[in-house]
């Protein structure tokens, strides 16, 4: 009984280790997905993050579908997904240093011409 308990706990440790790990270099784009009416319009902070600053972030997208809740999802270079993080608990400014902690800047406004 003790070996199963411990095969358990070790298997549960490596799926959570391996679904959970990953450098900051192995994101290689990112993509919000939110609601563009109701979940977002009772948020504004998260709203004007989503709707006046991602936009301006390089290789980070904004997908509405409707009812979805506001979130990063953090994607590999085969767009396999890395990890989702919930934005609706965060200020504007917290959602902007979030992007910017995984390794996202802004884009140089000289490209876009």
């Amino acid at each position: 009984m003790f070996l199963i308990k411990n095969a358990i706990f070790l298997t549960i440790c490596v799926i959570f280790t391996t679904t959970t790990a990953y450098e900051i270099s192995d994101i290689a784009s990112a993509r919000i997905e939110s609601c563009r009416g109701c979940s977002l319009n009772r948020l504004p902070e998260v709203k004007k993050f989503v709707m006046e600053d991602a936009p301006n972030y390089e290789k980070l997208d904004v997908k509405f579908i409707t009812g979805a809740e506001p979130e990063l999802i953090l994607l590999d270079e085969s767009d396999n997904e890395l990890e989702r993080l919930r934005l609706s608990h965060l200020s504007r400014s917290e959602c902007n240093e979030l992007i910017q902690s995984k390794g996202f800047y802004k884009k140089d406004k000289k490209t876009e011409f």
